[in-house]
């Protein structure tokens, strides 16, 4: 479970500072994030950790 870090958090993008971006892409595996700039951090500081990508990979074949 991941803990939320003391500190403001932008909710909307009304909430963002200045020419900070309310969607993003991860640039180290794509994904799209929410919530700017702090949204980014938040993601790299969960997923992108010293001790790797914590998912689960998950492969679907598809037979038809």
């Amino acid at each position: 479970m991941s803990r939320a870090v003391p500190g403001p958090h932008p909710l909307t993008p009304a909430d963002l500072p200045a020419g900070d971006e309310w969607w993003r892409g991860c640039p180290t595996c794509h994904l799209p994030i929410q919530g700017g700039s702090a949204g980014l951090a938040a993601h790299r500081r969960t997923i992108h950790t010293h001790r790797g990508d914590p998912r689960t990979p998950i492969t679907v074949q598809l037979n038809y």
